[in-house]
């Protein structure tokens, strides 16, 4: 009989082409792929809930892997077997052994990332957050945070997927905060999310920050669906998975990890 490993994990993905896996590229899943199958003698595939690109990061990411019943490895053994072999970018932070069914990306209600700006450059934060040598105003971006809540057609400010056929999204959650004056973070929380979105949002609110658009012309591009606004992607450096969320039954985790695990506020 199968039965599902769920996992938690936490990863920097500076030195990965994203979670999936690719030919010629080091991808986390692929690296997490290997690590099992060194430790435990079996090939398995590990499905993830959220599929970051090159560069993104992790805090929460829950992933899945179908095993037999002869699995060789306990469930209290699990983490530390695999992250004995992991590099050291990579980490199980939790894994369960579960009978009942359960798919990390179908069964997903809700994922919520967070974006890392800086206003003084910093050496230890390069990798982590977007460096923005301009002066930023919390209420300004705020109030364009705003003009993105509810339901939404995202298609004038997503980038082009040709196997996207629905742009439309419903975010729960979209607010800047600052923090120690230098760092602001802007977290987002959607039903789901379409390729390059929170990159493409924080690029545009950080335009409005600048002055080089107004909130009344980001409303209205979104209510047009046209892509009238030029403005360029954050960095993925800056971006990190934080939650995914499931229904409460298939809710496996309790740890609500965000970036003050990063920076240790």
């Amino acid at each position: 009989m199968k039965r599902t490993i769920v996992f938690l994990i936490e990863y920097d993905g500076t030195n990965y082409s994203g979670w999936q896996r690719q030919k010629n590229a080091n991808s986390v899943q692929e690296t997490i792929e290997k690590a099992i199958e060194s430790v435990s003698g079996r090939k398995v595939f590990v499905i993830a809930g959220g599929r970051t690109d090159a560069g993104v990061h992790a805090f929460g990411q829950v992933a899945h892997s179908r095993i037999d019943e002869d699995f060789p490895i306990p469930e209290r053994k699990l983490c530390s077997a695999i992250n004995s072999v992991l590099p050291p970018d990579i980490q199980i932070l939790e894994a369960k052994i579960i009978e009942s069914e359960f798919h990390s990306t179908k069964d997903a209600i809700a994922r919520e990332y967070q974006y890392f700006v800086t206003t003084k450059k910093s050496v230890f934060l390069r990798n982590y957050s977007l460096f923005f040598p301009f002066e930023l105003n919390l209420d300004v971006l705020n109030n364009c945070a705003k003009v993105f809540l509810g339901e939404h057609d995202f298609r004038s400010f997503a980038k082009n997927n040709p196997s996207t056929k629905n742009y439309v999204c419903n975010i729960e959650k979209s607010r800047w905060e600052k923090f120690d004056d230098i760092l602001f973070v802007y977290t987002i929380k959607s039903n789901r999310f379409v390729y390059g979105l929170v990159r493409s949002l924080v690029g545009i609110m950080l335009d409005v920050a600048r002055g080089r658009r107004s909130i009344e012309e980001v409303s209205a591009s979104l209510a047009s669906g046209k892509k009238t606004f030029p403005s360029p992607l954050a960095q993925a450096r800056g971006l990190f998975l934080k939650k995914i969320y499931y229904p409460t039954e298939k809710e496996f985790f309790k740890k609500d990890l965000d970036f003050k695990n990063l920076f240790l506020i």
